[in-house]
């Protein structure tokens, strides 16, 4: 029987345990002269510190692959915070022009309420001041009818005199 085949099939235990066989059998084979047995207990030991390297790389990788997510999942937070930020900044951008329109619609509905009060005193202005020459040119026609009837009077008054006169001068 090759002794190498028979190790190719036999399944060795690996950890402390592994270590502390392959070391005794190492040891068992150098006291006794069996170089095979000597061997097959460094192989073994070989393979348990390969399997423990081994192990250790894996926890590394899975280490880094955390790692790696947990970047990845920063990233992906802080790209969410930033599109966040973005939605509220575009809604106090909206809710400022929002503001702006109503402050702009108040301000134009003040400015046409006191247009309108402008325009209903000149046209109060204007009616009064119209009024007011209708109510003069009323007394100033008043006052030409009373001089009219003055002066008509006084001409009946001074032709009355004269045909008393002239019936005087003619009797």
């Amino acid at each position: 029987m090759n002794v190498l085949t028979d190790q190719d099939t036999e399944q060795t235990t690996g950890g402390l345990a592994g270590k502390l066989a392959g070391k005794a059998k190492e040891l068992t084979g150098s006291l006794i002269g069996d170089n095979d047995l000597a061997r097959e207990g460094r192989l073994q030991q070989t393979q348990v510190a390969a399997e423990a390297e081994a192990r250790s790389a894996a926890g590394e990788a899975r280490q880094s692959a955390d790692e790696a997510d947990l970047i990845r999942e920063k990233k992906e937070a802080e790209l969410e915070r930033a599109r966040l930020q973005n939605e509220v900044d575009a809604q106090k951008r909206e809710q400022d022009i929002e503001r702006d329109r109503q402050q702009a619609e108040r301000e134009a509905s003040a400015e046409a309420v006191r247009r309108q009060a402008d325009a209903e005193r000149e046209r109060s202005a204007q009616e009064s001041a119209a009024q007011s020459t209708a109510d003069r040119a009323e007394r100033e026609r008043l006052a030409a009818a009373k001089d009219e009837i003055r002066l008509e009077q006084q001409a009946r008054e001074a032709e009355a005199r004269a045909n008393a006169i002239d019936t005087k001068e003619n009797s």
